[in-house]
């Protein structure tokens, strides 16, 4: 007779198996992206900058390890496809700024699209793929966030595998974040392409949009383990728009559902509340339990 310890492995085993195995995201990722508080406004200073805070400030312990840049940092290809930076504001370029931040013993993280165009309007990755994963790779990149603007109107289905294959071939391990938005309940089929999937809109600093992404969050919980995680959008925690006690809650729901703790605000200018609910250790242990299992709301109410 199957022992119950056995019949729990097995139940683990299986669950794991839908999940894309490269290794990574075996606890939900912790680290900081630059968009919800910076958007375009980004420079290699910024990057550098964020990458020393996160570390004198104890975010570094606390478990927060990718620095990760978002959009609007690249501007054009050169005559072989090669993706380039915007030299105005990363005069040292890409490769410089991923040591700058490995020095710190942090992981470092880029932004693409699985279409023609970023949502900015830089250039995208679709039909670049390989060339891109390549770069990436050289460049010691340990994370790509992976948008879906401007596409050429193939289903996210079609497109973003294409980027996981080219990941997987480019010899070195890199963490997969499809920003997909949802719209096509990634949930249901990304589990075995990349290591986290948006299943939302974006978020906004205000607790009704809080609210309603993590509801929407909450009817994929089966589908996250480790390996892939529900993705809910970032943290908004210190940007002004919701009181410390509603960022309490909002990161708080966020580390029961196993989503994604990545960091929103300038860290620079963090209240000595913000810092505190960021680095709790008791709510940081329920995200970070490596059994995977995501929370789920039990009941429904006006107060």
């Amino acid at each position: 007779m199957m022992t119950f310890l056995k019949l729990v492995a097995l139940l683990l085993f299986i669950a794991d198996s839908n999940q894309l195995n490269n290794g990574l995201g075996r606890t939900p990722q912790m680290g900081w992206n630059s968009w919800n508080h910076f958007g375009c406004n980004i420079n290699e200073k910024l990057i550098q900058q964020t990458a020393d805070t996160i570390v004198a400030t104890g975010l570094a312990a606390a478990g927060y390890q990718y620095v990760n840049m978002d959009d609007c940092w690249q501007v054009s290809r050169d005559s072989q496809g090669t993706i380039q930076a915007d030299p105005n504001a990363f005069p040292s370029g890409i490769p410089a700024l991923v040591d700058y931040v490995h020095s710190r013993k942090l992981k470092y993280g880029l932004y693409s699209d699985a279409g023609f165009k970023t949502c900015a309007g830089r250039p995208g990755s679709l039909h670049y793929e390989i060339i891109d994963a390549k770069t990436y790779a050289a460049w010691g990149v340990d994370y790509l966030k992976y948008d879906n603007c401007n596409s050429d109107g193939t289903i996210p289905e079609v497109r973003y595998p294409v980027m996981r294959d080219a990941l997987n071939a480019s010899g070195r391990s890199i963490f997969y974040s499809m920003c997909e938005w949802g719209v096509d309940k990634p949930a249901l089929w990304a589990p075995n392409v990349g290591n986290s999937w948006r299943t939302t809109g974006d978020i906004s600093d205000k607790w009704k949009s809080m609210l309603d992404n993590i509801d929407i969050n909450n009817e994929f919980a089966d589908k996250a383990g480790p390996g892939g995680w529900n993705d809910p959008d970032m943290l908004e925690v210190g940007n002004g728009g919701m009181t410390d006690s509603e960022y309490v809650s909002h990161f708080s729901l966020w580390a029961i559902s196993k989503a994604p703790l990545l960091i929103g605000c300038d860290v620079s200018k963090m209240s000595a509340a913000t810092l505190a609910t960021l680095t709790n250790p008791e709510v940081i242990a329920v995200n970070q339990d490596p059994l995977g299992v995501q929370g789920k709301k039990v009941a429904f109410g006006s107060s």
